[in-house]
């Protein structure tokens, strides 16, 4: 659209696929709204596939990443697990 302002994207990067994924999750968890309806909902289904696909990356990558990929790979998918294990049980209360 040409009113729009473009922005340069960002570089490709393992990292920016590790965010883009976490985003996702955290849509689908209904802890941020979606960036296109900007409201919030929950998914859990679709939450838990992109914590699962967070999780391959995380097999499939073993021993290629630096310490810094690693380390936010894994604190990604602990923070995510955690925020999933804790929608689930409130979801199962309701």
């Amino acid at each position: 659209m040409p009113d729009e302002i473009k922005q340069p994207l960002p570089p490709a990067s393992i990292e920016s696929l590790f965010y883009m994924l976490a985003t996702s999750a955290m849509v689908n968890l209904g802890l941020v709204p979606d960036p296109i309806e900007q409201k919030t909902a929950l998914n859990l289904e679709l939450a838990k596939h992109n914590i699962d696909t967070l999780g391959v990356l995380q097999k499939k990558t073993t021993g290629n990443l630096t310490s810094e990929e690693s380390t936010l790979l894994d604190d990604l998918l602990y923070d995510l697990r955690m925020k999933y294990v804790r929608a689930t049980s409130q979801n199962e209360r309701k």
